[in-house]
């Protein structure tokens, strides 16, 4: 298993495999993708998750193992991991709305990372993949399901406006689902030339380098001196979570999706009771995983152009030194297993 220990050097550790138990099964790992929030542990810089640590949980594999008490799933099938923890009993779990447990956490958090040639899981939180979906593709699913979350959370009407800021991978599938729940002009802001190409290419209205100081007016001013409707910050730094209340029109919705490794930020507080914007923040997914799997097998959603990279699971090293390099040309990097 693939563990950091100290920050920028990624060590490989024995593990036993300790199961399934009765109502897990045993998953052959097949792919899974690096996440920016793999990518803070990689820097020791993860809010929640302090060195040592196990990265990675974007995974997908076969079942080669199943418990007694397994109904659904069966050796041979082809799984997705929705990798939560959650305790089933708080008031959240009760309501259904388990991504706001109270005891909620994620098995990289609890030493059971993602790069590893096999993964023991509960079969409630694994997800079939239909055939036409590849492994590599079902390893992107789970940041799928955290921008479905994400835009659900938004409540974009036909017609709307959107800026987002920050289009790595999952501010790119926050791009193209935008357009899919009917918004008009959808701007996009980042400091990568490459990942504003990207976004041209699936179909950004606007994109605007934030290297600058006018990111704010060219916005304001590209949709009719008004702002816009709905904003995404999938960034999480402070330069950007400002932006994003900047740029909204009177009324508008901030939905807050990037993972701030700093414990506070300042914001304009007066500008809420003058524009009456709102601003929401969006944790990870409950009930989005079957929709995103949805959008993926009608072809709604090609998650095939979102990996940019592949490596094999002993250069997990360079996979991760990749997306540390300034101006990389990275969306999303697959670790691929044997």
């Amino acid at each position: 298993m693939a563990v950091v220990n100290t920050p920028g050097k990624i060590e490989f550790q024995e593990r036993s495999i300790t199961g399934p138990s009765h109502d897990q099964v045993l998953i052959k790992t097949k792919a899974v993708s690096i996440c920016g929030s793999d990518l803070h542990t990689f820097k020791g810089k993860h809010p929640f998750a302090q060195l040592p640590a196990a990265p990675g949980h974007e995974l997908s594999g076969e079942v080669i193992e199943v418990g007694d008490a397994i109904k659904r799933l069966k050796v041979g099938d082809r799984v997705a991991l929705e990798p939560v923890i959650t305790c089933g009993q708080c008031a959240f779990c009760q309501k259904g709305t388990y991504n706001l447990c109270t005891n909620i956490s994620f098995h990289h958090r609890e030493g059971q990372g993602a790069f590893t040639p096999f993964f023991v899981a509960n079969e409630n939180w694994l997800h079939n993949l239909p055939k036409n979906i590849s492994f590599e593709e079902g390893a992107l699913l789970e940041p799928l399901a955290v921008a479905v979350h994400a835009v659900r959370k938004s409540e974009i009407a036909l017609g709307d406006t959107v800026a987002i800021f920050g289009v790595g991978a999952i501010g790119l599938m926050i791009l193209v689902l935008s357009r899919l729940s009917g918004a008009s002009d959808i701007i996009t802001v980042d400091v990568q030339d490459f990942r504003l190409m990207t976004a041209r290419e699936m179909g950004t209205s606007l994109a605007l380098n934030n290297r600058g100081d006018k990111t704010v007016d060219e916005i304001i001013r590209s949709v009719d001196g008004l702002g816009v409707d709905v904003v995404f910050e999938a960034v999480g730094i402070q330069t950007t979570f400002g932006q994003s209340l900047q740029v909204l029109k009177k009324g508008g919705r901030a939905i807050l999706v990037g993972l701030n490794p700093e414990p506070e930020v300042t914001l304009p507080s007066n500008i809420f009771v003058q524009k009456e914007i709102s601003l929401s923040g969006s944790q990870g997914y409950c009930w989005d995983f079957q929709t995103a799997l949805k959008l993926v097998e009608t072809g709604s959603m090609d998650l095939s152009r979102f990996i940019s990279h592949r490596v094999p699971f002993d250069s997990l090293q360079e996979g991760f030194e990749i997306l540390t390099r300034p101006q990389n040309q990275a969306i999303k990097i697959v670790v691929v297993f044997d």
